[in-house]
């Protein structure tokens, strides 16, 4: 994107200006990531979570390269937190928009215009995400569309659309406006992380406004877990790491149980979290840890306890 890119919104022309929020966590070099973002946005703040000293000092130097401001957390607060304070930095910078990234995307040439292009459609638009695609063998689009059940992967038909509304935008890639932010509220930190995209779109989506996704606009992304596939189901499976599966199966009770989704979706969750339960104790490799961390998440769920466990992930 120009650095200073006029953005249509409604009947009036306003300036866009951009300012990329990426997270990090103990990350590989980050060149390309930052090379890929730095042409397209007006400034890359890097929010580092807790990196080891030698590590964040490699992201403090790749960072320089592209002059990108870097903030160390020097503790890792989760991706929520690190989100809300990227968005904090955004906002004293002057930002019209955020774009949320991580160590683990790569956005494609123009993928801020050509977000911003889609969010100029139509002002009610509060954020925009692109076609996420991961970059491995029977890799996921990972596009999520409203049901009357649940919000599931988006058909073939519907990618080929302009834009295409959806249930909630994966955070990685996703362009928010500063107006949505002020209305809807920053992520809700006591997640940690997992479901932190889902629950800021449901509140998104209650407050009145569109998510939108624009498949013209592409991001290269690796979500670094295990995959499986099942017999008779055509999406593989990803099998985190068992710390993983305490936040991911106490963040889908708590949300269930907090009446934030349509009551179907919230049927279709609690039948999901048995499912993701069995398999995860049964079939996934280290049970043992891993029915431990359920146990813990199950409980911890039914209390409403949020934050941190206590474990590095």
């Amino acid at each position: 994107m120009s650095k200073h890119m006029l953005h249509q919104a409604g009947p009036a022309t306003v300036r866009a200006h951009v300012v990329a929020v990426l997270i990090s966590y103990n990350p590989g070099p980050l060149g390309e990531q930052l090379a890929a973002l730095a042409p397209q946005v007006e400034r890359v703040v890097v929010v580092d979570n807790g990196s080891r000293a030698d590590v964040l000092a490699r992201v403090q130097e790749a960072a320089a390269s592209y002059d990108a401001e870097v903030v160390a957390l020097g503790q890792n607060a989760g991706i929520a937190a690190a989100t809300n304070v990227g968005i904090e930095r955004a906002r004293e910078l002057g930002t019209t928009h955020v774009l949320l990234s991580d160590q683990d995307s790569v956005a494609a040439p123009n993928m801020v215009d050509t977000l911003l292009a889609g969010m100029a459609t139509d002002p009610a638009i509060g954020a925009a995400g692109p076609l996420p695609a991961e970059d491995r063998e029977g890799g996921d689009e990972l596009v999520y569309v409203a049901r009357a059940w649940a919000p599931k992967r988006a058909y073939p038909e519907e990618l080929a659309q302009p834009i295409l509304d959806v249930a909630f935008l994966i955070a990685s890639g996703c362009l928010i406006s500063m107006d949505a932010l002020r209305r809807v509220g920053l992520m809700r930190s006591q997640m940690f992380i997992d479901h932190v995209d889902l629950e800021w779109g449901l509140r998104a989506r209650a407050a009145g406004f569109r998510l939108v996704c624009v498949p013209a606009a592409r991001l290269h992304h690796s979500l670094g877990d295990d995959v499986v596939m099942l017999p008779g189901r055509a999406q593989p499976v990803h099998v985190h790491g068992p710390i993983r599966n305490y936040y991911i199966l106490r963040n889908t009770i708590i949300m269930v149980r907090r009446g934030i989704m349509p009551w179907r979706w919230r049927v279709r969750y609690t039948w999901w979290a048995g499912k993701y339960v069995a398999f995860n104790a049964l079939l996934a490799g280290r049970g043992k840890e891993r029915r431990h961390m359920l146990r813990r998440g199950l409980g911890d769920g039914f209390r409403g306890r949020l934050g941190r466990i206590g474990h590095e992930f």
